[in-house]
């Protein structure tokens, strides 16, 4: 009898293990879908909130899992604005006052030009795949697609502001759907949503996401890619200081 129930042990902490394995391979497919080695992207921005909308556009380029600039080119008045990051550091180029500002690590969590993303979700200081341990859920079908449903859980020693995420992603193609951002209490913060599947320099990912927070009804920001390059030819000295002056 006691084999039995050793055996049986076995074979679900097995079970157990190979699902945290299965869900962290599938989370590692969806991120490498979206952020290669390196990439170039034209983006537009809309910021919608009760009393106002705003759009921006922009070119971004990234050197995973490190670098990233991000270069505004409408509307006229924030043309030249650059957000730059090297590893851990992140800092802002304003062109009307001629400065670099560097961005403490207190600051990672506010609005980036006022929309729904932090400076930490569009310079991706925390990683997915790494900083969470994951777990399948469940299988839903989202916007016709059939998904893994994936619960992702911080490590203890990781440095992210998320209490948990959900995440939805598509069994055939790997690419996200849905996520939803939960504080340290449980509560759901905003969620994010992609659309308009499309393939883009030989990859099939949503080119339309939305970030829409829960607490403020009516408002969220849009983000669109018009242009993606992955593996694009890039090397570390692009993401310099002396570079967020000049680059175009």
């Amino acid at each position: 009898m006691k084999n039995i129930f050793y055996i049986i042990f076995n074979i679900l902490f097995l079970a157990s293990i190979l699902s945290a394995q299965d869900a962290t391979e599938i989370v590692r497919k969806s991120d490498e879908l979206m952020r290669s080695k390196s990439s170039y992207a034209e983006v537009t921005m809309t910021v919608i909130k009760t009393d106002w909308t705003r759009t921006v556009e922009m070119k971004n380029w990234a050197l995973e899992p490190d670098y990233a600039l991000i270069y505004i080119t409408e509307p006229a008045r924030d043309k030249g604005s650059v957000t730059l990051k090297r590893k851990k550091e992140v800092w802002n180029w304003i062109p009307t006052a001629q400065k670099v500002i560097k961005i403490p690590p207190s600051m990672m969590l506010q609005s980036w030009m006022g929309s729904d993303f932090t400076n930490d979700d569009l310079v991706k200081e925390s990683s997915v795949v790494n900083d969470y341990t994951h777990t399948i859920v469940g299988e839903e079908k989202f916007n016709g697609y059939d998904c893994y449903k994936i619960e992702s859980i911080p490590k203890p020693d990781a440095g992210v502001v998320w209490g948990k995420l959900l995440i939805w992603i598509a069994k055939e193609a790997y690419f996200q759907l849905k996520v939803e951002f939960y504080d340290e209490d449980g509560f759901i913060v905003k969620t994010y949503l992609g659309n308009e599947i499309k393939e883009m320099d030989g990859r099939t990912i949503p080119t339309y996401w939305e970030m829409i927070p829960v607490d403020r009804p009516g408002e969220k920001t849009i983000f669109v890619y018009n242009k993606i390059l992955f593996n694009y030819d890039v090397n570390e000295s692009f993401f310099s200081e002396r570079n967020m002056k000049r680059v175009r």
